[in-house]
Formats: structure tokens, C-alpha cells, sequence
């Protein structure tokens, strides 16, 4: 392969192409990158950089691009994937060609099926990031919809920047279908105490819009009335590229074990990939840092001609408030939680448990250096009764 082409200018895309010069690949490498950015990491973006603190998000160092001579087009867009021909239609009417194609695409904020919710902030991309944490005046009022991870994190930031924040959330408690009941009434405590309002099964059904932009939603039962607005309802991955070239896609681009699409000169990775895990021999979209990094450089393997294939656990981490804590595994709405440690001073390990007492997932909070050690453990078949303390 003498020509690879990259479509996608974010953390998987750039650790593939990291991950190809180091192993000595001398063919050209084109990254396209809709954003005016060079590859930049998301995390820091609901957390750092909504306080303020000094972060580089970017993944590489500016001169990297040029002293391994891999192409970064900025701000330009594929349009179209010319299978039959190998090439990638461009925004700026140029095209390239391909030997192998990689789509990177990632995932877009999901806007709401509600009246006035496409004027409402999202958070996805750093300029995201950048007008939200501009606007964040002590004393101001923020509404945010959705009570997942990202609508936490903002929460958090923007309650230590003394900003007044509603979260409405429609599930009876934020996250349950992640961390169970126990810790999922945990968190909305935690939250509750930062002077949060969490209001739990909640039906939004429009955001109030003013001559200058959003100024409140409205529920079913009242309105809240706020500066902001932002909406935090999860991603929806970047697929329209495939979907046009005829690629099989549900919940993503579809790629096996090693991330190929269904066309053979064609692999997705990142957070577009719906990809084949060997280990839970079912299909996985993860949508984290870890996964990005590691699809991308799993997918140079590949194309080394190594023998890698998708079969790590999904990892990812958080920061709300005095709550920090590392997630290793996939746990399942149905299983059961043990604990080990001290919630009140957040310095505890959570265990998720399916049915035949395989350890599913486990989490440590405000304990570090144990990731590795539970990492192995997510799997096994395990008695609650003898979990060691790792700490």
C-alpha cells in the first residue's frame, strides 16, 4: 500500500498514523480534518478547559506533522467515497486516492426532537468548549438536559465557577443504567450537595427561545428560566459518508475483529467503529479516549500485517467535584453491585456482577494504581465474599 487515507482529524485518526510511522510504514499518509485544528483529545474539554485551567488538548506536537511527513489537511471535509475508483471526494473540489481508507469520522452531539433545541448549546468540539467556558459568569443561570456523563462534568465545572445549574434528567436517577441504583442515587446525592439542582424524571418539551437565543425550557410540570442552555443527550456517530458509499452500518460503521468494513480496501476505528470484540463476541461502539487511542494504534497493527485483533475491555475515566474515579469492563442494567470501601469519603471500588457471578465491570474511586489489577479480574467468575481489598 503505497497510499493510505485517513478520513477524520481527531484522536483515532491521529494515533493511527503516529502508531504507522513508528513502525517504519514509508508509504503517504493523508489525514482530512474538518475542523481548522490540528487532532486535539476531548476529555479536557467538559473538565479543564470549562474551569479555565491551563491544557493543550492536542494530541501531537505541531512539527510532528511535517518532520514524519504525513499530510494534514485542515479544514476540509469529504464529500464523497468513490469505491470503484479508490478515491475520496474533497469540500475544496480536489480528490484523493486511496489504497487502504480509514474512516475516523467520530460522532456529533445529538440535537432533541423539541422545539427550539437546535439553538441551544451543545458540546462536542473544542470551539464548543471555548464559547461555553467564555459565557460561564459567576452568578449566571445554566440549564442543562441530559444527566449522563458530559451533562455532569459541565454541571460540575460550572457550579465551581459559581454558576447556578439545573440538570433535568428523564431517568429516576442519573446514570442507573451504567451504575446501578445504589451508585446512581450516589452521584445525584454528590451533585445535590455541590447546590445542584437535579431534577430526575423530568419530560423537557421545548426550550424557550428569546430575540437573542434560548432562555429557558419548559418541562411538562413548569418552566426554568436560565442564560444558557445546553443540551447533553449523548452522540450520535458520523456515518452519512458510509452510509452513502453503501457500506453496512447500525450504530456505526460495521467493522470485524480487525476493522475492516464490509468493503475490503475500507476500516473504521474510533468512535464511529461498531466493531467486532472477540473477547464479549458481540459487536461494540465505545465512544471514550481509551478506545480511540487504542483502536487507532490496533488498527496500524494491522496494517503491519501483525496479528492484533479488538479484544480489550472498554475503559474511561471521570472528574465531578471531589468524585474521581477509573471504569474498566461493561456492566449490564441487570447486574448486582458490591462495594468495597468508604463511600462517604469517596475511597471505594464497585463491583458489577452478571447472573452466573462473572465479574462484569468494576470502579475505583478515589484509589489509584489498581486499574491493571481489576482489569484482570473483569471476567472471572468470582465469589462476592472473597474480593480481596486491593487497595
Amino acid at each position: 500500500m503505497n497510499q493510505l487515507v485517513v478520513i477524520g482529524g481527531g484522536l483515532a485518526g491521529a494515533k493511527f498514523a503516529e502508531r504507522l510511522r513508528e513502525k517504519e510504514f514509508n508509504g503517504a499518509i493523508s489525514v482530512i480534518a474538518a475542523e481548522p485544528y490540528e487532532p486535539y483529545e476531548r476529555p479536557p474539554l467538559s473538565k479543564k478547559l470549562l474551569l479555565g485551567e491551563p491544557v493543550d488538548p492536542t494530541v501531537l506536537p505541531s512539527s510532528w506533522w511535517l518532520e514524519n511527513k504525513v499530510e494534514l489537511l485542515t479544514h476540509t471535509s469529504a464529500t464523497k467515497i468513490d469505491r470503484p475508483n479508490q478515491q475520496v471526494e474533497l469540500t475544496n473540489g480536489q480528490s484523493v486516492s486511496y489504497d487502504l481508507l480509514v474512516l475516523a469520522t467520530g460522532a456529533r452531539a445529538r440535537i432533541l426532537n423539541l422545539p427550539g433545541a437546535d439553538r441551544a448549546r451543545s458540546l462536542r468540539t473544542v470551539d464548543d468548549s471555548r464559547s461555553l467556558a467564555a459565557s460561564l459568569t459567576a452568578g449566571g443561570r445554566l440549564v442543562i438536559v441530559g444527566a449522563g456523563w458530559i451533562g455532569l462534568e459541565v454541571a460540575a465545572a460550572a457550579r465551581t465557577r459559581g454558576i447556578e445549574v439545573t440538570v433535568l434528567e428523564a431517568a429516576k436517577l442519573p446514570l442507573a443504567n451504567v451504575l446501578g441504583p445504589t451508585l446512581a442515587q450516589y452521584l445525584a446525592d454528590l451533585h445535590q450537595s455541590h447546590g445542584v439542582d437535579l431534577r430526575c424524571a423530568v419530560k423537557v418539551e421545548e426550550v424557550l427561545l428569546g430575540e437573542s437565543g434560548p432562555t429557558g425550557v419548559r418541562t411538562a410540570d413548569q418552566e426554568f428560566h436560565a442564560d444558557l442552555v445546553l443540551i447533553a443527550a449523548g452522540a450520535t456517530p458520523e456515518i452519512q459518508l458510509a452510509t452513502d458509499a453503501g457500506l453496512r452500518t447500525e450504530n456505526g460503521v460495521e467493522v470485524d475483529e480487525k476493522f475492516f468494513t464490509s468493503d475490503p480496501k475500507i476500516m473504521a476505528i474510533g468512535d464511529v467503529a461498531n466493531a467486532w470484540h472477540v473477547g464479549m463476541n458481540a459487536r461494540l461502539r465505545v465512544e471514550h479516549w481509551d478506545n480511540a487511542i487504542r483502536q487507532g494504534q490496533a488498527a496500524a497493527e494491522v496494517v503491519m500485517g501483525n496479528d492484533v485483533v479488538y479484544d480489550w475491555l472498554p475503559y474511561f475515566f471521570t472528574d465531578q467535584f471531589e468524585f474521581s474515579m477509573e471504569y474498566v469492563g461493561r456492566s449490564a442494567p441487570s447486574d448486582r453491585v458490591e462495594i468495597r470501601g468508604d463511600l462517604a469519603a469517596n475511597e471505594f471500588i464497585a463491583y458489577w456482577f452478571g447472573s452466573d457471578d462473572r465479574l462484569t465491570a468494576a470502579m475505583n474511586v478515589g484509589i489509584w494504581g489498581v486499574t491493571d489489577r481489576l482489569r484482570e479480574l473483569v471476567g472471572q467468575q468470582l465469589a462476592p465474599a472473597a474480593l480481596d481489598d486491593i487497595r
